[in-house]
């Protein structure tokens, strides 16, 4: 089954030549295989076990005779949406929470016979477009992992282009699900607002939030759309799709004029320009529009007053536990609470009147035409300015949403470095089905090259690390893993052997974990995985009375740790009791 589409997995499955049981392993396997290369694309999976007997239903279902539209189709879904019996993180662990039950989309889904694998990593609070956001790792492009994946569905798009899955959810407020499906030589389709219901996604920007699919190939996101489209009475957010009429053979192409595409480096603007190529073929003739008030438009999502509609969603984490949030998001959402009421109708005139453009621009054009990106960078220069680089990633993203747009991206080719360029096709609002056909047409013509082979260079060696207090995601110290790029690998407990102490004098104020044997308890920590050269330098930086040692865990393995010196325990407090340094805190 590797390598198969949506569709095909589907169809051997109704047809009972080949069982979701057989596909599900499949899949497995391929899941553990890709852990050696990029593990940070999940943050948390199902017990294979679980996985197997939702399998067993779905065959069940099938001898029954029901036809299942997505019969044993494996899923990953990025982890801002819930799932039930998964804790929903947004890759922000203090922020965790167990869903009462699943999002609507994923009900539609599990329905149709989908199997869901687990949760994929995300720019955290899906605020960011390239990958780098979350303490659960970076992951990479999936041909080049020195660049970045895109984001914020950064691991759904690499295990779909990875070959793990052939479907991923993600969401998409200013391009988090087109933005990785175009480095990763995938199709990212983003519905109209509303389509697709919003219930059980946290919010990023409840107003303009959308779940979306990363496949392989239109027909594939196609059928998911038939599947996951449909009113929910109870998302206030759904909307009822209207009729609209088929594309037809011809269609009217919007292009803006080169000089508004700048910003476009040498192989993206070659890549478009072939893009365009295809889409004449498949019928399109290309009109000159001008696309300055989208741009403009598309300022506002950060530069206006929804950046508040961000701030509300984190709000009380805000307030209570900053130092939980990633730098760079913890910026960006600080600054809606100084969004004032003026403020926000001042944007609401704004948007209304770049909105009125657009209206008009629908009646020269069917759909429009633009690079996804303008280009794409390495995972350190992201690192060294992610405000400025992120930003321009979304130069011809952003302003969908904020319009009441659909899009879908697609492939268009790839850069010497083999990372994948992407062209977006752009509609009006319940265009969705004009999109998915042009899209499908556009692939039938294009004659891509073949994608590069998938960057699987072995990973250097790591070393993985327990910790008890400071260093705790959200904790004040976090910051030395997260600066030498560790990764959050899970939460777990001591073995019953210890006892923790709140040591006396210290700043910031730290624990300390004892080994006594009888009489310990089991205590919470976090494991995290860093490469060798990178725990060489943080263990330089630990000071007396703690050293690192050996730390058992509750399933009986080892893991390098925290440990105390016997003079931590001078004038400290036992706090065994409390279970962890966490509660602790919250309990004083």
């Amino acid at each position: 089954m590797a390598g198969s589409t949506v569709r095909a997995i589907a169809a051997d499955v109704n047809a009972r030549r080949a069982s979701a049981v057989e596909v599900a392993r499949e899949a497995l396997e391929r899941a553990r295989a890709y852990d050696a290369v990029q593990p940070e694309a999940w943050i948390s999976r199902f017990p294979e076990e679980t996985v197997l007997e939702r399998a067993r239903l779905t065959d069940r279902r099938v001898a029954a005779g029901e036809s299942l539209a997505l019969a044993g189709v494996p899923v990953a879904v990025k982890d801002n949406i819930d799932v039930a019996g998964l804790e929903t993180t947004a890759a922000c662990p203090a922020f965790a929470y167990q869903p009462s039950g699943s999002a609507h989309v994923i009900e539609r889904l599990v329905a149709a016979g989908a199997l869901i694998l687990g949760k994929s990593n995300l720019d955290q609070f899906a605020t960011g477009l390239n990958g780098t956001r979350s303490p659960y790792g970076r992951p990479g492009c999936v041909f080049n992992r020195e660049y970045v994946s895109g984001g914020s569905s950064s691991g759904s798009a690499v295990l779909v282009a990875a070959g793990v899955v052939p479907l991923a959810l993600g969401s998409d407020t200013a391009g988090s699900g087109r933005v990785p499906a175009a480095f990763n030589h995938l199709v990212g389709f983003k519905p109209t607002r509303g389509r697709w219901s919003s219930r059980g996604l946290l919010p990023a920007c409840r107003s303009l939030d959308c779940i979306t699919s990363l496949t392989r190939d239109a027909e594939d996101a196609a059928l998911v759309d038939a599947v996951a489209a449909g009113f929910d009475r109870t998302d206030p957010y759904a909307r009822r799709a209207p009729a609209m009429a088929s594309l037809g053979g011809e269609f009217r192409l919007g292009v803006p004029p080169r000089a508004q595409l700048a910003d476009l480096a040498p192989e993206d603007a070659a890549g478009f320009d072939a893009a365009l190529a295809r889409l004449r073929s498949a019928g399109g003739s290309t009109v000159e529009v001008d696309v300055a008030p989208l741009i403009e438009a598309a300022r506002l999502l950060y530069g206006g007053p929804w950046v508040a509609e961000r701030t509300l969603a984190v709000e009380s984490l805000l307030a209570k536990n900053p130092g939980a949030i990633h730098p760079v998001v913890r910026a960006i959402v600080e600054a809606g609470r100084g969004i004032s009421a003026v403020d926000t109708f001042r944007g609401l005139y704004a948007l209304q009147g770049y909105a009125r453009t657009a209206e008009e621009l629908w009646e020269r054009i069917d759909l429009l035409a633009l690079p996804t990106t303008p280009t794409i960078y390495r995972i350190s220069e992201m690192l060294a300015e992610p405000v400025a680089l992120n930003a321009r990633l979304g130069l011809y993203t952003n302003f969908v949403n904020l319009l009441d747009m659909s899009a879908i991206a697609v492939p268009a080719g790839f850069r010497a470095n083999g990372t994948g360029i992407g062209v977006s096709l752009i509609g009006p609002a319940w265009s969705d089905a004009r999109l998915l056909e042009l899209a499908a047409r556009y692939l039938r013509v294009a004659s891509l090259p073949p994608p590069p082979e998938l960057d699987r260079a072995p990973r250097s060696a790591c070393v993985q690390l327990a910790v008890v207090g400071a260093h705790l995601a959200g904790m004040p110290l976090n910051w030395q893993l997260s600066s030498r790029g560790a990764r959050l690998v899970r939460r777990t407990r001591t073995a019953p052997v210890y006892r923790l102490y709140a040591m006396a004098g210290q700043t910031p104020p730290k624990p300390a974990l004892v080994h006594v044997g009888t009489g310990g308890g089991a205590i919470e920590l976090e494991v995290y995985e860093l490469e060798v050269s990178a725990f060489g330098s943080f263990v330089a930086e630990v000071p007396p009375p703690l050293a690192i040692g050996t730390v058992t865990l509750e399933d009986g393995t080892s893991v390098h740790g925290f440990v105390a010196e016997p003079r931590a325990l001078e004038g400290a407090l036992d706090i065994t009791a409390s279970g962890g340094w966490r509660a602790y805190l919250a309990a004083r």
